[in-house]
């Protein structure tokens, strides 16, 4: 019990260090970064004084004036500045104008210059600096206006700290190289707010005080019986001996900020009163996380979170928390324009979906681009909208193209899956055998992964988790990487992942049970990981304007049949026979970030003589015709694709070209062209019933090829089969199939469908009353329409 009474006694003391005394001297001027498009540590240069900002022309500023300005707001240096408001006019005064600094000065006000408000400058030529990222060690900022904290974090108390991830403790601010507490005489729900984003909680929420109120503590102690004499003795020896330390001003913050240095510092504290928090107790923060991120008392989850269908999404990021934004208006997807882009609406999108504060608003398609429609442009957020779509914003979006998509990096929970996962003997510290820390025999250890059936699809979530971005290449030997001998044992096996995952403990696998035939160290699983990755889209409007049937002759089919593009029935019929063919062109195009090459390399290449060309892969694009229940009826592939850069978008140079034995692949900006007048770019229809089907495309269907979304890589299509025509419609990208079928027929087709006899209703199986099923699956995802006739 006294054990008891010491742990629970030095849990609630343990809120602070040392007082010290409020930071003396003062600054003439104070400055604060601003503007559009920017990251914390960069914007315009703007200047308080007289009780009013301004800002700073450009004439003969230099980088030693940047160095100065950096330094007066607590980073190690200047990067670089940007001369004619980069970061957008400015409003009010031109304070400074003909700054000449030497680099030694200690403000910006010390520099020689015309004096304040003498100027013939205009706002176009405002001033912007960029800073190093990295803080002055120790930096104490005393401005009322703004504050420079070194470090933030929040403190479970010990009966939360097994907790992942950490929601609710104390909140502690690094201030001269050592861990203060807030006193909450003035802490506010939007001080609350701001440091939640902070690590990645979309909100904040009250809490229980009592365990974190020391006299509290002490009252519980003080009835634990024979040994409470002991407890009293040893709280009143700690409270003795130990005082809590405050940070020395209060914070206010207006709930937008991206980081509590972002922040207004406040009064300044009493620091000789005893003590100084006289009213109050030290900030305490509680924060609401996303339902993905629901905290669990291990580091681990048994199953993945799969989220509602939101209007927002993000897509092409590599890791948690990132990626393009897209929006969903009227049934189908589009891009945001980057036009006035910043860190306060991709907050509302980070927030929205589950996540914390954006740490950046990124802008000219830097996460690959989009398709389909700009539905947003110039968007407009308080920051307080509980959705992208709540925002003002333009709907036209005249002169927006993809190239200008906006992106966001959310904050996000720290779950520590980092530190149950590691690549060991690689190259570099993005490649390596895949090695896990599991827990066995109450202790934890380290061992390898088996490769049985690992794929693209396991090594992208491996890479997410170690937040490396995505996989380039799955690997099921690493003979040719030493790892750790000690972690040569196979812990985990029978790993299936379906790409939506955060932790590899999240897939599908075996548990306790290891079931390995091969077993570990050469065999081991490996992954490589890339910062970017291609992106596959097939153009579907193209595949809807070229379908065609055609009837062609066996004997002019000879290539196609070695080929195996043709149905099973085709084996058994003679050479003057016909094949119906439903015959189509593609074009595919790379939106991704990096080139899409073959998996495997020209020496693995095999050479197809009836075509005279190199099959680089295996299978690369699945055709399928489907009935209304998802059963296939028909099919086709392209096998082994001459992958080439049929054409490019301009300014791009095209870079693989299959003839003479050339390099494959595809360029990003360019796309593979497949005329509908080629082999094997048709299905064969031949033994198909006349009736109603899904026409659907497939791009790398086995993930044989790592790419930043693999969502867009299906096209579906409707199609009305009458035994000698066939129409195609509705043709679309992804995952949404629409299942308002009747508005959606071409007028013949209409017809057609109005005119039907009893008979071929009959022979489909259909009464007036029937309802069929339509099943439409996109890898992960699965809808269910239903359609009454």
């Amino acid at each position: 019990m006294a054990a008891l009474c010491y742990l629970v006694t030095l849990l609630s003391l343990l809120a602070g260090g040392r007082a010290s005394g409020p930071p003396t001297g003062g600054l003439q001027v104070q400055l604060r970064l601003a503007g559009e498009k920017r990251k914390h540590y960069e914007g315009r240069v703007e200047v308080y004084y007289g009780g009013e900002w301004g800002t700073v022309c450009d004439d003969d500023f230099s980088i030693y004036a940047a160095h100065v300005v950096c330094r007066e707001l607590g980073y190690l240096e200047a990067v670089a500045w940007h001369p004619s408001s980069k970061y957008g006019r400015g409003e009010g005064k031109i304070w400074l104008d003909n700054v000449h600094c030497t680099g030694r000065e200690e403000s910006l006000a010390q520099c020689p210059t015309n004096g304040f408000g003498v100027s013939d400058c205009r706002h176009t030529e405002d001033v912007g600096v960029v800073c190093s990222q990295k803080r002055i060690p120790g930096f104490k900022f005393v401005s009322a206006l703004t504050n420079q904290v070194e470090d933030v974090r929040i403190r479970a108390i010990y009966s939360q700290r097994k907790r992942v991830p950490v929601t609710e403790g104390f909140l502690e601010v690094k201030d001269g190289g050592k861990w203060r507490q807030i006193c909450d005489e003035e802490w506010t729900q939007m001080n609350a707010r701001v440091v939640c984003g902070m690590y990645g909680f979309p909100g904040e929420k009250g809490y229980n005080s009592r365990p974190y109120n020391g006299k509290f503590d002490f009252k519980i102690l003080s009835q634990q019986g024979p040994s409470s004499r002991f407890c009293v003795s040893f709280y009143r020896l700690l409270t003795r001996r130990r005082k809590i330390s405050y940070f020395g001003y209060s914070v206010n913050c207006t709930g937008n900020e991206a980081d509590l240095s972002g922040c207004r510092m406040g009064r300044a504290l009493e620091m000789k009163a005893n003590p100084p928090c006289m009213k109050g107790m030290p900030v305490v923060v509680s924060c609401v996380p996303g339902r993905a991120f629901a905290p669990s008392h291990s580091a681990g989850y048994s199953k993945a979170y799969r989220p509602e269908q939101p209007l927002v999404r993000l897509r092409g990021g590599g890791n948690i928390g990132e990626g393009r934004v897209e929006v969903l208006k009227n049934g189908e997807w589009g891009t945001v324009c980057d036009d006035n882009w910043d860190l306060q609406s991709a907050t509302v999108v980070c927030r929205e979906l589950g996540y914390g504060s954006a740490k950046e608003a990124l802008s000219g398609g830097r996460l690959g681009q989009g398709m389909g429609p700009v539905h947003m442009n110039e968007v407009q957020c308080s920051g307080f909208e509980k959705s992208l779509t709540e925002c003002r914003f333009n709907h036209e979006a005249l002169g927006c193209s993809h190239e200008e998509d906006a992106a966001v990096k959310c904050n996000v929970p720290a779950m520590g899956f980092q530190n149950r996962l590691r690549l060991s003997g690689g190259r570099n510290p993005y490649e390596g055998r895949v090695e896990v820390l599991v827990d066995r025999n109450g202790s934890t250890v380290w061992g390898t992964v088996c490769s049985e059936s690992w794929g693209v699809m396991e090594a992208m979530v491996v890479c997410r988790q170690l937040g490396m971005g995505f996989a380039s290449h799955a690997f099921q030997e690493t003979w040719y990487w030493q790892g750790d001998a000690s972690a040569d044992d196979v812990v985990m096996s029978g790993v299936r992942c379906s790409g939506t995952e955060m932790s590899l403990p999240q897939c599908l696998h075996h548990g306790k049970h290891i079931s390995c035939p091969k077993g570990g160290g050469r065999f081991a699983a490996g992954v490589s990981c890339t910062e970017t990755a291609p992106d596959l889209v097939l153009n579907a409007q193209l595949v809807e304007q070229t379908t065609y049937l055609e009837d062609r002759p066996m004997y002019a089919l000879q290539c196609a049949h070695e080929e195996n593009c043709l149905s099973s029935t085709a084996n058994a019929r003679d050479s003057s026979s016909y094949r119906r063919l439903l015959r189509f062109s593609s074009q595919i195009h790379n939106n991704g970030q990096s080139d899409f090459r073959p998996k495997s390399g020209h020496h693995s290449w095999i050479w197809h003589e009836c075509h005279r060309h190199y099959h680089s892969m295996e299978v690369f694009t699945h055709y399928d015709l489907m009935s209304l229940n998802g059963t296939k009826v028909a099919e086709g592939h392209k096998a082994s694709f001459c992958l080439e850069d049929t054409e490019c978008d301009e300014g791009i140079e095209k870079r693989y070209a299959c003839a003479n034995f050339g390099a494959q692949g595809i360029t990003v900006g360019c796309s593979d062209t497949y005329r509908h007048d080629i082999d094997c770019q048709w299905i064969d229809i031949t033994d198909v019933k006349p009736g109603d089907y899904i026409f659907q495309v497939v791009i790398n269907p086995n993930y044989e090829v790592a790419e930043s979304d693999y969502t867009n890589n299906v096209m579906k299509c409707k199609c009305r089969y009458d035994g000698s025509r066939i129409w195609t419609y509705n043709c679309h990208i992804g995952e949404q199939m629409s299942c308002n079928e009747g508005k959606e027929w071409p007028q013949e087709a209409q017809e057609l469908r109005e005119n039907q006899d009893k008979t071929s209703r009959a022979q489909q199986g259909l009464t007036s009353e029937s309802e069929v099923i339509v099943i439409v699956s996109q890898h992960v995802h699965t809808t269910k329409c239903v359609l009454r006739f």
